[in-house]
């Protein structure tokens, strides 16, 4: 009974037509430094398929949060449900874009010995999955990349900041 039970909800899991695809890149950022990036919500200009959101800035993502986003190739919005948040390690949320289509996004963070690593994980399901993918494939192959360069961007950016701020506070004789 048990053994038919679990066989059916592992093949049911993932049906035929979904489609599963994940990206890394490694930064020598931190993982504070990526962590802030991906639960920064009203910031994603970094992201090369999203626009924008309607989420205020300084928001804390929580499982359960449900907002807004535009995309960059069709100006719709599409709702953007947060399923689980592990934080400094791992966020996930599906995205609800039309019936006949569901799309789960995974983004994990793990340090390594130079930095850390950032996972990218795309989950189409529905029988318009093969359409959307065909639109998206690019854009969701360089997620992970454009992430990591803005989280590398931004660090470089408050250590010149602080650099800056300690030569104004020394005398100069």
């Amino acid at each position: 009974m048990f053994g038919a039970l679990s066989r059916f909800h592992r093949e049911n899991r993932f049906p035929q037509n979904s489609l599963v695809r994940t990206y890394q890149a490694v930064s020598s950022a931190s993982v504070d430094d990526l962590w802030k990036k991906i639960t920064d919500l009203a910031d994603v200009s970094w992201h090369p398929i999203l626009a924008s959101t309607n989420v205020p800035t300084g928001l804390v993502v929580k499982p359960g949060l449900i907002y807004q986003a535009f995309t960059r190739m069709i100006p719709i919005p599409i709702q953007i449900f947060v399923e689980r948040v592990r934080p400094k390690e791992l966020m996930s949320v599906r995205i609800l874009v039309l019936p006949g289509l569901e799309e789960q996004v995974i983004y994990r963070v793990e340090s390594t010995v130079c930095g850390a690593r950032v996972s990218y994980s795309v989950t189409l399901r529905g029988w318009l999955s093969p359409l959307l993918w065909s639109l998206i494939r690019p854009h969701a192959a360089r997620v992970a990349l454009q992430l990591v360069q803005s989280a590398e961007q931004a660090a470089l950016q408050a250590v010149s900041g602080k650099l800056k701020s300690s030569k104004q506070g020394c005398w100069d004789f």
